[in-house]
């Protein structure tokens, strides 16, 4: 070599950095690739998603490959660059000859193909497959022997050699980031609806069930005029029917059935109590997600929430919980009434009954939700008593003040976020 002419160490020079480029935008390409489109691509027979997916299957070797192949390209890049310093500048030419070709490799074989593979690694990633793989055959003793040794080192360090698909399981954390970060890859409505499945492990039964003071149902112990006046009156598509009190429930009316129970006299408490179905009954503090999966398997649409006691503290449906997903679109009447309303000052004038998870969500709020689910049993709590009317409560750095108290419940508060004033 010490006799071939500078023009042919020249043109293999140039060569072996191209290679040595090649390797640096391989490993680069291989390891900035999307793993789920990755995963999506093979799913769909994408040839080089195939390649590229054996090949990451081991990564040690992978990374072992292109290291081998890129060190042997630099050594023998090291070693004509001297020649031909050493043949124009002498001496001198061990000197010069490494600062230009370490400028070089820098430049063209590490920071410009690593880069363009880090903005494109697909385009880089799957034509780099068809002679990475082919390579790893060609080299397998070497790679092998170089990543046993590399393994045994890291054994005895105490690191622990984990599988590549291992690595990418996301927890629900990481996946509503990534939700979050798809931008327009997903409509922002789909993006809402993914992270409201992802907040149903957070919630319970209790944050979107009716409570119990505003449940709406039959008394059987009122007279058949003032029972059909009621379900003349009804909005809801089913109505829990009870005797006396709310917890002695008797079952639930349908109001498709509703025609059935009245005869030309009137209306037919024996075709009433016929065409009522068996109450079912959930215990409060039920997570969402495991509610809608029981709502699935016993093909129930309704739910009476009870507490240990068997108290009834509230009604849920399948819509209450679809809602939380998709968000509203049932057009009952009482679903139309506001409960927060934006004051010019920037405090709002909040209902005592709208639930503190609700105000979080559309507020942007971050009261506690640990406790009381009501803005009422909120404020009540950290009183520890029935207020007066004007009566202030601080809770973290928001303020409420309570407008109107009547029958012992908070009926309208007005809240400010101190933070913001």
């Amino acid at each position: 070599m010490n006799e071939a002419p500078l023009g042919l160490l020249s043109l293999i020079l140039v060569v072996l950095i191209f290679v040595s480029a090649f390797f640096s935008s391989s490993e680069t390409g291989m390891m900035s690739l999307n793993r789920y489109r990755l995963k999506h691509l093979f799913q769909k027979g994408h040839s080089g998603a195939k390649r590229v997916t054996h090949l990451l299957e081991k990564p040690d070797r992978l990374i072992g490959l292109i290291l081998i192949g890129n060190n042997i390209v630099n050594i023998f890049a090291a070693t004509i660059t001297s020649i031909i310093a050493i043949r124009l500048y002498g001496d001198l030419g061990l000197v010069v000859g490494p600062i230009i070709l370490t400028l070089v490799i820098l430049i063209f074989a590490e920071v410009t193909p690593k880069t363009i593979a880090a903005l494109h690694p697909e385009r880089i990633a799957y034509p780099a497959s068809l002679i990475l793989r082919p390579l790893m055959t060609l080299l397998y003793p070497a790679v092998w022997l170089t990543n046993w040794i590399s393994n045994g080192l890291l054994a005895l360090l105490g690191v622990r050699h984990v599988k590549h698909n291992e690595s990418d399981h996301l927890s629900a954390e990481e996946l509503r980031t990534v939700v979050n970060e798809a931008g327009a890859l997903i409509p922002a409505r789909h993006q809402h609806m993914l992270l409201n499945i992802l907040d149903l492990e957070n919630a319970e039964i209790d944050d979107i069930m009716i409570p119990r003071n505003e449940i709406f149902g039959l008394d059987l112990d009122e007279d058949d005029d003032e029972i059909a006046e009621r379900i003349q009156a009804c909005e809801y598509n089913r109505i829990v029917v009870y005797s006396g009190d709310i917890n002695n429930v008797q079952g639930v009316l349908h109001l498709r059935n509703v025609s059935r129970i009245f005869t030309p006299q009137g209306l037919s408490r024996e075709l009433l109590m016929e065409n009522i179905s068996e109450p079912y009954f959930v215990p409060e503090g039920t997570p969402l997600h495991t509610q809608l999966f029981k709502f699935q398997e016993l093909k129930h649409r309704f739910a009476i929430v009870v507490d240990e006691y068997g108290v009834v503290q509230g009604i849920a449906t399948l819509e209450d919980i679809l809602e939380e997903i998709v968000g509203e679109f049932t057009s009952n009447i009482s679903d139309n009434i506001e409960e927060i309303f934006p004051q010019a000052d920037g405090s709002y004038i909040i209902d005592g009954t709208a639930t503190v998870r609700d105000i979080n969500k559309n507020l942007g709020w971050e009261l506690p939700t640990d406790g009381p689910k009501t803005l009422n049993g909120l404020i009540l709590e950290h009183l520890e008593s029935f207020p007066e009317a004007s009566v202030s409560v601080r809770i973290e750095h928001y303020s409420f003040e309570i407008i109107d108290l009547s029958e012992n419940l908070i009926q309208t508060v007005r809240a400010t976020d101190l933070d913001e004033n």
